[in-house]
């Protein structure tokens, strides 16, 4: 079987995911070819696991000052130019298409009514699950954005839906707590961050950021540049973390039972409504801004325990491979009988 694996390249979450089932997949006699969109070619980091992967433009979404400025987002994509990208793309050799919202695989797939399988977390918000500032627009790109022919929608909780645990792939060491908070907001400036940290000056902070050329240490913050070998080191051993609202960091997180400080982009609904649900479930915490009483409230907290999630990406790889796509709901039961919530997890 030979796979074509479609992975949005707008932050760091799909690719994570991506690197999880890579390395299921590379356990089976099966081959698979990685396609990349959303981001320029030299921002990919850390890309070993994807062998001689493939990039296009596809879309891109624009953030500034921690929110999505749709006007330019609408103004930097090319219409013409992912249409051109999607007609361009030949799947002849390929026997089936997985795409983590990925639109240029997705589209030609569908064009080419080639087999495909969304794999994402966006895919949970096709079906009843806590929603927060989700407008008719949102919903749209949920559903067109990326279409495929079969759904599988990862979440935190099933929420009596077929949905699948979060796929996390951590490296096999033993989590540590040391003294010091991991930093991931991609999307605030470096000054803005800084700016709230340094109100803690006996609180060690290693903050990872795009924008960070080489490691510096600026009073009680250790700047460094992204590098998902060094963050997996750091993840492990730090005492919290707090980040934005996306999928990925925050169930790493939570497996390694990091407690977590988030704060939503604004204007995104699946971040607003990630970090609804986490608060809920009493699984993080939340500031709306870069919030001094916020961190400051949060230091205070206990370590949390950790949530115990099954290998969901060495699952979906038998599933797939098995073949009956549509039968997702056998699937779903098996892992979240495997899942193992803190006893303080509420709502559930």
């Amino acid at each position: 079987m030979k796979i074509l694996y479609g992975v949005q390249g707008t932050g760091n979450g799909h690719i994570a995911r991506a690197r999880a089932m890579s390395h299921a997949f590379k356990e089976h006699d099966v081959e698979v070819d990685f396609l990349f969109s959303g981001r320029a070619p030299e921002k990919y980091f850390s890309m070993e696991a994807f062998g001689d992967y493939q990039t296009r433009r596809g879309f891109t979404f624009i953030t500034e000052k921690g929110s999505v400025n749709y006007a330019k987002t609408a103004l930097s994509n090319n219409l013409v130019q992912f249409c051109k990208e999607v007609k361009q793309l030949d799947l002849s050799s390929y026997d089936l298409v997985l795409n983590d919202f990925e639109p240029v695989t997705a589209w030609a797939a569908k064009q080419q009514n080639k087999p495909s399988i969304g794999i994402s977390h966006q895919n949970a918000f096709r079906y009843p699950v806590p929603l927060k500032g989700a407008s008719w627009l949102d919903k749209s790109v949920i559903e067109y954005f990326a279409p495929s022919q079969h759904h599988l929608g990862l979440h935190w909780h099933h929420f009596d839906q077929p949905l699948l645990p979060p796929i996390v792939h951590t490296v096999d060491s033993q989590a540590e707590n040391d003294d010091f908070v991991l930093v991931y907001l991609p999307f605030e400036s470096i000054e803005d961050i800084s700016d709230l940290l340094f109100h803690f000056n006996q609180q060690a902070f290693i903050c990872y950021h795009p924008d960070v050329i080489e490691c510096e240490q600026v009073e009680n913050i250790e700047l460094r540049p992204l590098c998902h070998s060094n963050f997996q080191h750091h993840l492990h051993r730090c005492s919290g973390v707090i980040a934005n609202g996306g999928f990925e960091l925050p169930s790493e997180a939570l497996s390694l039972g990091k407690k977590l400080l988030l704060k939503p982009l604004a204007g995104q609904f699946e971040q607003q409504s990630n970090v609804a649900t986490l608060e809920d479930l009493g699984l993080a915490m939340s500031m709306e801004s870069l919030d001094i009483p916020a961190v400051r409230q949060w230091l205070k907290e206990q370590q949390a325990e950790s949530v115990k999630y099954p290998d969901v990406a060495q699952a979906i790889v038998h599933w797939v491979l098995q073949g009956a796509w549509d039968s997702q709901a056998e699937l779903s039961k098996q892992l979240w009988e495997q899942v193992d919530f803190p006893s303080y997890v509420s709502n559930i």
